[in-house]
């Protein structure tokens, strides 16, 4: 009995959701061309974090070795957005990464993805009612801040004063977002945004390449001594100088943090049912978007830490402030009419998507089905707003800008590094003709006229996925899941580059766990592929997957603790409504 429970829940866990066969579109419904494409994976990508982020990560983190970070970040996120497109080229219909999820992997896969997808728009929304105070405040020279704290400090306290402005900053912007959901035009004022956003960074990057100075890149002690800050140099909170002032550990612990910048990509994907061409389209659109948006952010970190000793930047510092040390007043002005601009534009962008996936998951029976009236209802859609509207204002009251961004990298590093390990497996399982219930009977049938010999693992009998075949796939990827994060562990525990120094005993263990990830790799290379036709696939099967997977948990090993805690509680957070109401009355566990 108990082994039959637990086999049923599990068989529960992986169950997936059937679609529909999607309707015909005509040419009207598929209006957006690559170029088009291109501009609206350009305005997801290249948003509000090009005005402060590069700051943020050069003034703690990386200094003028910022420029690394972002290249690392790039190639990581190139990876994730090729695996992200094949999973998505396994469901016809237009979504986002949770139901593509739900479709080809099953439904404890689906609601983590989705979980962490709420987390990621909740904490960008907060990300953006922060950057919004902070534009206003250095637009008006810091009076609105100074005002708010000499006015209302007489009666409360300097915290609370600050409270109350993010209150009154974010309640603008709720009624923007009530106000513009009935807005056809978006895509055009997102066009013209970004079209703004790159005239404004490329006078960034141009000014700074005219009034940089290569020396900010070879700052030395003498330089903190000369300005004053002697007593935190020399491998103080300040690094040591020169170009990676915080060391090989400093562009890791930065790129971890610059890839959430990149994660937009997989928004091109979202609305492949709009494209005339989807197989050209979506391909051509991430690489093309994620390339212009690397030269962006590479240039702007370029141009911010030449002009900008690395050590003079600020906490929530933002470009206009750049303009403003080196005396250049209407630059100053221009740059932070573009910062609003972007602003807008993300908030727009942004708030709605809480709305849809909130919507989808309830609707699927995964949340409580009252936030499934969240765009129809006249009550539900207030609950909802006020429900993760709360935990808008804990996120923006509590946490700063790099922690936002922090923990917006983590979960989309969780769910790039799970999309990367579906796309393993997904390759090498045999084809369901007849659905999900036809294919679990193949497998039984297949294991039991199957056995499994090591002449069969290394010399397998058909050129196609069977069910033993796929089962190895499906174990063997589990266990490099496994050894990879093991292999993560040892490196950022001996700080990777004096490993070769080190003790031999960190040697010998990192050697083991090579050679068992190579054997394994083998294994897999070894077993059948689908040859189903699909308008993409990920090149270079199964290296490019797990490649995507080291990269990704070794990004993830850089945040600091309390970034780890925060997803945490988010996860148990939602395992609990999982467990409480989902996995009971969810639509896919109830119609079969």
């Amino acid at each position: 009995m108990p082994c039959q429970t637990l086999r049923r829940l599990g068989q529960k866990l992986v169950q997936k959701r059937k679609l529909e066969k999607p309707e015909a579109t005509n040419k009207q419904s598929r209006s957006l061309n690559t170029v088009e494409l291109m501009v609206l994976g350009l305005d997801y990508i290249l948003d509000i974090s090009v005005y402060f982020l590069a700051g943020e990560v050069a003034r703690d983190i990386a200094g003028p070795s910022t420029v690394i970070c972002f290249l690392v970040a790039g190639l990581a996120s190139v990876l994730a957005g090729l695996c992200y497109a094949e999973i998505s080229a396994r469901v016809p219909h237009s979504g986002f990464s949770y139901l593509y999820t739900y479709v080809t992997v099953g439904e404890l896969g689906a609601f983590v993805t989705g979980w962490n997808l709420i987390l990621s728009f909740v904490a960008y929304t907060a990300l953006v009612i922060q950057a919004w105070t902070l534009a206003l405040d250095n637009l008006f020279g810091n009076q609105i801040s100074q005002a708010l704290t000499e006015s209302i400090s007489l009666h409360v306290s300097r915290v609370f004063a600050k409270i109350l402005g993010f209150f009154a900053m974010g309640l603008v912007l709720l009624l923007i977002e009530l106000l513009t959901l009935n807005i056809r035009q978006l895509f055009l004022v997102s066009k013209v945004v970004t079209v703004v956003n790159l005239l404004v960074v490329s006078f960034f990057i141009i000014s700074g390449f005219m009034k940089g100075d290569l020396h900010n890149w070879k700052l030395t002690e003498e330089d903190y001594i000369k300005a004053g800050l002697n007593e935190t140099s020399s491998l103080g909170s300040l690094g040591s100088g020169g170009f990676m002032p915080f060391g090989f550990r400093g562009i890791l612990r930065g790129s971890a943090t610059c890839f959430y910048v990149f994660i937009g990509f997989g928004y091109i994907v979202d609305i492949v049912k709009r494209t005339q061409n989807p197989k050209r389209s979506i391909s051509m659109g991430i690489v093309i978007s994620l390339l212009i948006c690397f030269l962006v952010y590479f240039g702007v970190s370029v141009a911010l830490t030449l002009m900008v000793p690395y050590y003079q930047l600020r906490p929530g510092s933002t470009l206009p402030q750049v303009f403003a040390h080196i005396g250049w007043a209407p630059a100053y002005y221009a740059v932070a009419f573009g910062f609003l601009c972007s602003l807008s534009a993300s908030f727009l962008g942004y708030m709605f998507p809480i709305s849809q996936a909130i919507y989808v998951m309830a609707q699927d029976g995964l949340l409580f089905p009252v936030l499934a009236r969240i765009r129809t209802g006249t009550c539900a859609p207030i609950m909802g707003t006020m429900i993760f509207g709360i935990t808008v204002a804990i996120m923006t009251f509590f946490f700063g800008l790099t922690d936002l961004v922090d923990l917006m990298s983590l979960g989309a590093l969780l769910d790039y590094s799970l999309v990367a390990f579906y796309v393993l497996i997904l390759r090498y399982q045999p084809e369901m003709e007849s659905g999900g219930n036809e294919a679990q009977v193949q497998e039984e049938n297949g294991s039991a006229t199957e056995k499994l010999t090591l002449h069969r693992i290394i010399f397998p009998d058909s050129s196609t996925p069977t069910p033993l075949s796929g089962q190895v796939v499906s174990v063997c990827s589990s266990l490099l899941a496994l050894l990879l994060t093991l292999l993560c562990l040892v490196l950022v525990q001996t700080q990777w580059p004096g490993l070769l120094s080190g003790d031999p005993w960190w040697i010998t263990v990192v050697v083991l766990l090579l050679v068992l990830i190579t054997g394994i790799t083998g294994v897999i290379w070894r077993q059948p592929q689908s040859s189903s036709p699909l308008h993409f696939k990920v090149p270079g099967l199964p290296l490019l997957p797990l490649l995507s997977i080291f990269v990704n948990v070794c990004l993830m090993m850089q945040m600091t603790a309390v970034t780890w805690a925060l997803l945490g509680v988010w996860m148990l957070i939602g395992f609990a409504l999982y467990i409480a109401y989902g996995i009971q009355y969810s639509l896919v566990s109830n119609h079969t």
